[in-house]
């Protein structure tokens, strides 16, 4: 009996299809003998993966179970907040902030003491009618650049008179953020008097009892007032936009015209009245010896709204081409600022250096123009910074402000003066020859020693000193940057702290 021979059991795929790919058939060929072999180890195996698949299936249901996953909503509010966030760039300035040491109580004083008194702006001063000075809160009159290049700043220059400061301090405080309509939740105190302008307008007044009448006044007002009590006066402050001389009159140099009542009141003018010298002064030019004045800056012709504006303006003052090694800004004088005829002298002789005269009517006129001063100075390494009738000069600031390196010749012209501004390391910002010295004689000479690199970093400290140096306009709020009050404030606090405590 032939013996019948077995056939093997058919694939699925034809013979063609099952060597078309051999990655293909090894994958066919394990799918066949894993489900079709009846034999015990390969039920055992699917057994075993049937488990697996089992068990691997109930721990993943049991971890749904146990953590369902959760869901973000997000509104369509969101995404454009996320978006306005990232799309708006954030100020490259430290942002001052306010602390319960740095909350200020502003007087509303009658208006004879401040607003009163610019009612009468056309005889505030006996040389020019300062009507057109004290508009827009002490800023004065805008100025026009229809130049190409300027329009993102031009909103933010004004015409600013050096005497102004008072004005524009007041009309910040009356929006800052650290401001607080409740005394008792103050800790400093401001006095918003223009004693500066009331010193101007009687400045030939021969009458002194006439003269010192308003300050008196002031005085016998605040004194009055139940906060001054609390710490007699010294959380108090206030700004004066003249120099400390205006008010330091004593009774040595009075005359015969003051009545007996005066003599018994007051050694002297504002600033020698005991109630004064216990409050805090801020002033344009201090007594270098009176540690309860502050200098603070004179005010230039730049006062932004934005960061952005304050960010524009250094960026140009960065990129600025300056053909002269120095320049002058200024007229002659006698006396001890006849330094200012050597100034005219030396500049007149040398090919690197540029001078705006001051002298005779069209000197007069070009001098009182910003944009005829920030051309010199902009355009200048270094800017020569003379005394003038006093120490101190609102040069100092338009030249920060240019960019321009300050050259000083006497240590009052800044640093005895602006302590809670400048560095103290006046080298990293200046350059001092001492108007004796020999050097004084030479002045290209010794700017010439002074290497590139050098002048570079200087220029890049004053340049990042112009946002403390600058007053924002009054009317800007949340404008990204500490200016010149808010650096005064701050010391402020501390100084007024460091007495009380």
């Amino acid at each position: 009996m032939s013996s019948r021979k077995q056939t093997p059991p058919s694939f699925p795929w034809t013979e063609g299809e099952k060597y078309s790919s051999s990655n293909n058939f090894k994958f066919k060929e394990i799918f066949y003998f894993f489900f079709t072999l009846n034999t015990i180890p390969y039920v055992l195996v699917r057994c075993c993966a049937l488990l697996f698949l089992f068990l691997s299936a109930s721990w993943l249901l049991l971890l749904l179970f146990c953590f369902p996953p959760t869901t973000t909503t997000t509104s369509s509010n969101d995404v454009v907040r996320e978006q306005a966030q990232v799309a708006e760039p954030q100020s490259p300035f430290k942002i001052p902030t306010c602390h319960k040491n740095m909350s200020v109580y502003v007087y509303t004083l009658p208006p004879q003491f401040n607003l009163g008194l610019l009612s009468q702006c056309n005889n505030l001063s006996i040389k020019a009618n300062m009507c057109p000075a004290v508009a827009n809160s002490g800023l004065g009159q805008p100025l026009n650049f229809s130049r190409k290049g300027h329009s993102a700043v031009t909103s933010s220059w004004y015409t600013t008179h050096q005497y102004t400061a008072e004005i524009i301090f007041h009309a910040r405080l009356q929006n800052h953020p650290c401001r607080v309509q409740d005394p008792t939740r103050a800790s400093l105190f401001y006095v918003p008097f223009y004693g500066g302008f009331d010193a101007l307008s009687k400045y030939r007044e021969a009458n002194l009892t006439a003269r010192d009448e308003l300050t008196f006044s002031l005085v016998d007002y605040i004194q009055a007032q139940p906060w001054w009590q609390r710490n007699h006066g010294k959380d108090h402050f206030m700004a004066l936009g003249t120099v400390v001389w205006d008010f330091m009159r004593t009774m040595s140099n009075a005359s015969a015209s003051c009545s007996s009542s005066s003599k018994v009141r007051t050694p002297g003018t504002l600033l020698k009245l005991p109630a004064a010298e216990n409050m805090s002064v801020l002033i344009i030019e201090r007594h270098p010896w009176q540690p309860n004045q502050h200098g603070i800056p004179y005010p230039s012709y730049f006062h932004p709204s934005t960061w952005r504006e304050m960010a524009a303006w250094q960026r140009k003052m960065r990129l600025m081409e300056r053909p002269h090694l120095f320049s002058f800004v200024g007229a002659r004088r006698k006396n001890k600022a006849a330094i200012r005829n050597e100034f005219i002298r030396q500049c007149g002789e040398s090919i690197r250096c540029k001078l705006l005269n001051c002298e005779g009517p069209d000197g007069t006129r070009r001098c009182l123009q910003p944009r005829e001063i920030m051309r010199v100075m902009t355009r200048s390494q270094f800017c020569l910074q003379a005394p003038g009738d006093t120490p101190t000069r609102r040069s100092t600031f338009d030249s920060v402000l240019a960019g321009c390196v300050p050259v000083f010749f006497s240590r009052h012209t800044a640093y005895s003066q602006y302590a809670w501004y400048l560095p103290g390391d006046a080298s990293r910002y200046s350059v001092y020859i001492d108007d004796k010295s020999n050097a004084s004689r030479r002045i290209e000479e010794e700017l010439l020693k002074i290497s590139s690199e050098k002048v570079k970093m200087m220029r890049e400290e004053i340049i990042d000193l112009m946002p403390s140096l600058t007053y924002a306009h009054p009317n800007a709020t949340d404008f990204g940057f500490g200016d010149a009050v808010d650096v005064a404030l701050a010391s402020l606090a501390k100084h007024i702290g460091e007495l009380i405590n």
